[in-house]
């Protein structure tokens, strides 16, 4: 050992440098000569290791994976969580839109990258626990994932034609339950978060309606509009615009509460139907085995910047109930909403593929 000692240590003061099996004193064969190099970079190697633990963290630009194309909700919400982030800790926090399958292409590769903090996932609820509950995705929501804080929560409506004679959830109700089998519904397509909402509510309510699926939240809107169908369940922020045009009229609000933007719709449970509650959700989520002092940093700065004014009125814009909540409180949401939601799609008869 002494002279493995002597063969790392070959340089001004005692330092690792690379060595040359050639230079080994004699009597040293040429075989233990290369296992003295490899243990000499490899304590090279743990030298710059433990040097770039010791840094702070952020100590190079991080990436905010939205798993969705530019524009929208959750694309807004990663770019307002990451400028608020980049002024806050002084570096850059760059959003990196990779869209598909529902947002699995996104939650994929954060859920495969390095646990170091430096690749995010600015989550919806539907990659998470729904399209988990409805086909096979090759990450776990639970295992493969560290949840951060959820930014805040959407809730959803139930929205009907203008010209539609009911205006409330009862009214609504009764009308479609003297209609079997003959009313529509809209949604943003088979497996999205309205159809399964909207089936759930009908298999509680004892009600049968015709499900029309679309590719999207907005043509199925426009067609509600035009009259095409006569109901759907759409998030706030799609439907307000409409409902403030006359176009459409809202009946009730999935939340436990009423929304702010809302406050004289009332809530299904207000309606008859506490069981019943549908919001969808955004969130920052890292990979596995991120480090907690990261995750709980981020988590921190995340509800300082939803009790901001200036940030909750622009989380409003989006129809965002800001919520800021702890990884712990977060890891509790994601439990119970892939339960549910693995039931609401049993319920609308969609088997696992």
């Amino acid at each position: 050992m002494a002279l493995v000692g002597r063969l790392i240590r070959m340089g001004t003061g005692g330092a690792p440098r690379s060595f040359d099996p050639r230079r080994a004193p004699r009597g040293i064969s040429s075989r233990h000569a290369v296992c003295v190099a490899i243990l000499a970079a490899a304590l090279d190697l743990l030298a710059v290791t433990q040097t770039r633990a010791q840094q702070p963290y952020p100590s190079r630009p991080v990436t905010i994976i939205v798993p969705y194309a530019p524009g929208g909700n959750t694309d807004g919400i990663a770019r307002l969580v990451a400028q608020r982030f980049g002024e806050k800790l002084g570096q850059q926090f760059v959003v990196e839109n990779r869209p598909g399958a529902s947002g699995a292409i996104g939650a994929e590769y954060v859920a495969r990258a390095p646990a170091d903090g430096y690749t995010l996932l600015m989550a919806a609820l539907t990659q998470i626990a729904i399209v988990p509950a409805v086909s096979k995705t090759r990450y776990d929501p639970i295992k493969d994932f560290t949840p951060i804080s959820a930014v805040g929560t959407n809730a959803f409506v139930l929205v009907v034609h203008k010209d539609l004679p009911v205006k409330s959830l009862a009214d609504f109700i009764a009308y479609v339950r003297a209609r079997p089998g003959q009313l529509s519904y809209a949604s943003g397509g088979i497996g999205s978060q309205n159809h399964l909402s909207m089936a759930y509510f009908l298999k509680l309510a004892g009600l049968d309606m015709i499900h029309v699926g679309y590719k999207g939240n907005a043509p199925s809107m426009s067609d509600l509009v035009a009259g095409h169908v006569p109901a759907m369940l759409s998030n706030v922020s799609d439907a307000l615009p409409q409902a403030t045009a006359g176009a459409i009229r809202i009946l009730a609000v999935t939340s436990e509460r009423r929304a702010p933007q809302i406050p004289a719709v009332p809530t299904f449970t207000e309606s008859g139907f506490p069981q019943f509650k549908s919001v969808t959700w955004n969130g920052l989520l890292a990979p596995a085995a991120t480090p907690r002092t990261i995750v709980e940093r981020l988590a921190k700065l995340t509800a300082e910047a939803v009790t901001d004014p200036q940030v909750a009125a622009r989380l409003a814009g989006f129809g965002i109930d800001p919520l800021g909540n702890s990884p712990e409180e977060f890891a509790d949401m994601i439990a119970t909403d892939t339960v549910l939601w693995a039931e609401a799609a049993r319920i609308a008869g969609i088997v696992t593929q």
